[in-house]
């Protein structure tokens, strides 16, 4: 997979990646060849290996298909009279088998099938894209059945989130080519976009019911950010100038913010759903270049986009048969959600839109420039997801605190899902896979039996400058977990007190606070009797590799560490008297063993009383000196260059400061 030498002439244009578009061209087809000995005699439905995902297999042989011509038709765009791999004829056949309601390898039908309505967008898209070399060259009895296929997009409910632009897609399609589209779907699209815009260039992915916007996470500008310029695109003259204006404006001001969520090597944040998408989140950076819509020089974003798609393809995330298995780096089933099957992986192809540009636009010519991360350090708050985020040029590592809200209604209790309840995310530590007992960068209280509460929902209560505060009623499950992602609300709970928690954070390092008070509806006890007194435990990152990670611990500090010099520390700032390290395997997507680093009390925690501790990710030794003072509720973080953060952590009735 991409093993062709870089020839003399393309470092000087690529000095940090190499690569170039025909490395990009040179990938793409590799992908495309690979998955074909797994398609069907007509190739309508590509079946991957690996689990099948709970649509089932006919579902997942039309996402194989789909998310594999996105891929084709991005390929095509630009490839002027040049198609050797014979892309345009093999899709075209699968195109007219998969909309043959006779045919044995015909494609499910929106209402047979809601996951197709997803599959169905990426079809439109490629088509569009592929109009010359596609569509115009298919029998009329083909269109027929393809205009047919998508209509039924028309009959159908959609979901209230970002599927509702996967029905406006394929209904600009439609209208482009003198099939049936209604304008009142497309309105509800754009009215629904409106109501999600928070400001800042974000989204929220829908809302939860009358809590208002709390969908957020890395995903949305892969969805969020895509599709309203593609709709544009398709729409050509049929779309209204002013969208594409607004459209425009938003995402450059996200790739403002967005562009230093990527480490120095590429890596990108390791936060959200659907990461098994992987390079999928170089979506709206394709878009900001294609539709001039971006604050980067077309050499930063090619740097940018190239050296992510690098980082993955070192990082060995093809397999041997060059396929994308569903995981990260690697092959890693735990990391898939219920909707996810082995075509999954391949909405990695919105990687390569940048295709559709020519050959001798600048963002393929233009030679490539630092990333923001290899310049200068990183400080920044994004008010809309609730983080805050530190880059250090040392290490070239992108770190967030989290503190806003977490895709759950704050009507009801949650199950603390990794991709979302994290008090920290980063480029170089993932979430564990771990539902009922987190301890990788989650504060909790444990019950004397160890069960650890859950966050979820978070009310956010401060961010500004590098400051985050929130607050949760802590919970406990009673039981295993259900089935996580889709079962919220359905799980039996034991509630308990409230527990504030903050984080100042400066470099690589973190101070993370916690204050436990007692819950307004509490008489006694925050806990049944019989569950006994409540200990505190602050997790630090989660550090994976192939092979066991080091581990120390002393007194109230305890280090994981690997090979490469990546490491992670808590230490006891405030009130903390013990520590340990919390070992793992199989349950992180960056290496099969995996050590988390905690700290905590041994004592039961006292209501209104501050409980620090020092968190530290770094690639490279750090300085030691960070220190904390305390005067009632008033909190000092001492710095080692002498600088100082102040805030206030009060209790529940009074206002953070």
């Amino acid at each position: 997979m991409v093993t062709r030498p870089e020839s003399a002439d393309e470092r000087p244009l690529s000095p940090y990646t190499g690569w170039t578009r025909q490395t990009w061209e040179t990938l793409a087809d590799s992908m495309l060849a690979a998955v074909r000995p797994y398609a069907s005699p007509q190739g309508s439905l590509v079946d991957l290996p690996g689990p099948a995902s709970r649509s089932g297999r006919w579902s997942d042989g039309l996402e194989g298909f789909a998310r594999t011509f996105l891929l084709a038709g991005f390929r095509l765009a630009r490839s002027g009279d040049e198609d050797p791999a014979n892309l345009a004829e093999w899709y075209a056949t699968g195109l007219d088998a998969g909309t043959d309601p006779s045919s044995p390898q015909r494609w499910p039908t929106f209402a047979e099938c809601q996951q197709a309505k997803v599959e169905g967008a990426s079809i439109a898209i490629a088509l569009h894209e592929t109009r010359r070399w596609i569509w115009d060259r298919l029998d009329d009895a083909v269109r027929q059945r393809i205009v047919a296929w998508l209509a039924g997009i028309l009959d159908d409910p959609i979901w209230d989130n970002n599927w509702t632009w996967f029905q406006a897609i394929m209904e600009a399609f439609l209208r482009s080519v003198g099939g049936p589209w209604r304008a009142e779907d497309i309105d509800r699209t754009l009215d629904r976009t409106e109501s999600w815009y928070v400001g800042g260039g974000w989204y929220s992915d829908g809302t939860r019911g009358s809590d208002g916007p709390r969908n957020f996470d890395y995903y949305c500008g892969w969805a969020m950010q895509f599709y309203p310029l593609w709709y544009c695109r398709i729409s050509g003259a049929d779309a209204d100038d002013e969208l594409l204006t607004r459209y425009r404006d938003r995402l450059t001001r996200y790739l403002a913010d967005a562009r230093y969520l990527i480490a120095a090597d590429g890596a990108p944040l390791i936060q959200g759903r659907s990461l098994t998408y992987r390079f999928a989140m170089l979506a709206p950076f394709w878009t900001g270049a294609v539709f001039d819509a971006t604050p980067l020089r077309p050499g930063a974003t090619r740097r940018l986009a190239s050296g992510v798609v690098r980082h993955f393809v070192t990082e060995g995330c093809f397999d041997s048969a060059d396929l994308l298995p569903l995981g990260w780096h690697r092959e890693f089933p735990a990391m898939r959600q219920p909707y996810s099957g082995p075509g999954s992986p391949y909405w990695a192809s919105k990687a390569f839109a940048g295709l559709v540009l020519p050959a001798d636009h600048p963002v393929w010519t233009a030679r490539e420039e630092a990333l923001p991360i290899e310049s200068a350090d990183i400080q920044l708050t994004l008010p809309a997801p609730g983080w805050l985020v530190s880059g250090t040029v040392a290490d070239g590592i992108v770190r967030v605190a989290a503190h806003g809200p977490d895709h759950a209604s704050l009507n009801g209790l949650s199950l603390d899902q990794p991709e979302y309840a994290r008090h920290g995310y980063a480029t170089h530590a993932a979430p564990e896979v771990e539902h009922a007992n987190p301890v990788d960068s989650h504060i909790a209280l444990l019950t004397q039996d160890g069960r650890a509460s859950h966050r979820r929902p978070v009310s956010p209560l401060r961010l500004d400058g590098r400051i985050g505060v929130s607050r949760s009623r802590a919970h406990w499950l009673v039981g295993p977990p259900s089935v996580p992602w889709e079962t919220d609300g359905q799980e039996d709970w034991t509630t308990g007190p409230l527990l504030t928690t903050a984080t100042v954070l400066r470099g690589p390092w973190e101070v993370r606070l916690a204050r436990v008070d007692a819950a307004p509806d509490t008489v006694a006890d925050p806990l049944p009797t019989q569950d006994g007194p409540l200990r505190l435990r602050i997790g630090g990152w989660a550090i994976a590799d192939t092979e066991p990670p080091g581990t120390q611990v002393a007194g109230a500090t305890a280090t994981v560490d690997r090979a490469d010099g990546l490491t992670s520390t808590v230490s006891d700032l405030r009130g903390l008297t013990s520590a340990g390290c919390s070992r793992s395997r199989e349950r992180n997507p960056l290496g099969r063993h995996s050590a988390t680093p905690w700290a905590g009390t041994d004592e039961p925690v006292t209501f209104g009383r501050i409980y620090a501790a020092l968190v530290v990710l770094s690639g490279v030794p750090t300085e030691d000196g960070v220190r904390l003072t305390v005067a009632g509720d008033l909190v000092t973080v001492h710095w080692p260059d002498d600088e100082q953060d102040q805030l206030t952590l009060p209790g529940p009735g009074t206002p953070v400061g």
